[in-house]
């Protein structure tokens, strides 16, 4: 079936993530991967006025927020995917393409869900198993943010996270409801992120927010 036409805009930011190719991953270390992802999302903040608001890169996918004052994400994810997937290629001694798919992309209309679609994608590698908080995972912009790493990547004002530190990591570190969580990763997989029916709380951002 041929890819629905998709109107790009500039008002709203954008959910974008890309999956390896049979959910395999890359021949070369983390750290060389995030790298090479670096470098090209400096280039398309640059090249292209991508705006990035976060960033976190799993052993198999990666997870973006990003805004388009311009309404040009097309041109700048497919510079983003075409070099990463050339640069892994090389350095990784691949046969086949790095990506299963086109990216996938999600509009976020409303402040509140960019703070479902925020939380959803920086607390991925604690779901995942692979760190204890949000903010020791060294693959994420957050992690940069607070200083545990050097963090090239030119992300934008996140006042989100610094208008009140401590408050944002305790809600971050705080574990949704599977009922919810599940309810948050159907919406990103749509074209504009929309939440069905789900049991909200009230938490220190937002009420109603999951």
């Amino acid at each position: 079936m041929a890819r629905i036409t998709t109107v790009h805009q500039s008002n709203f930011p954008y959910h974008v993530a890309g999956r390896c190719i049979n959910q395999d991953w890359f021949k070369i270390p983390m750290i060389d991967v995030w790298e090479i992802f670096s470098e090209q999302l400096h280039f398309i903040r640059h090249a292209y006025n991508i705006r990035i608001l976060a960033f976190v890169l799993m052993n198999n996918h990666y997870h973006l927020l990003v805004r388009t004052p311009d309404a040009n994400l097309a041109e700048g994810m497919g510079w983003f995917n075409r070099e990463c997937s050339r640069t892994l290629t090389r350095h990784g001694n691949r046969i086949n393409q790095t990506y299963g798919a086109r990216y996938f992309r999600c509009l976020i209309a409303t402040n509140h869900y960019y703070l479902n679609a925020y939380k959803y994608i920086y607390r991925n590698p604690v779901t995942a198993g692979v760190c204890d908080s949000v903010e020791s995972y060294p693959f994420s912009s957050l992690n940069g943010l607070l200083g545990g790493s050097k963090l090239t990547i030119p992300i934008e004002e996140d006042l989100t996270l610094f208008d009140d530190v401590e408050g944002t990591l305790n809600w971050l570190n705080q574990a949704p409801s599977l009922e919810n969580w599940e309810a948050v990763r159907k919406a990103l997989r749509r074209r504009e992120f929309r939440l069905g029916k789900v049991n909200r709380k009230p938490h220190p951002l937002e009420v109603d927010t999951l």
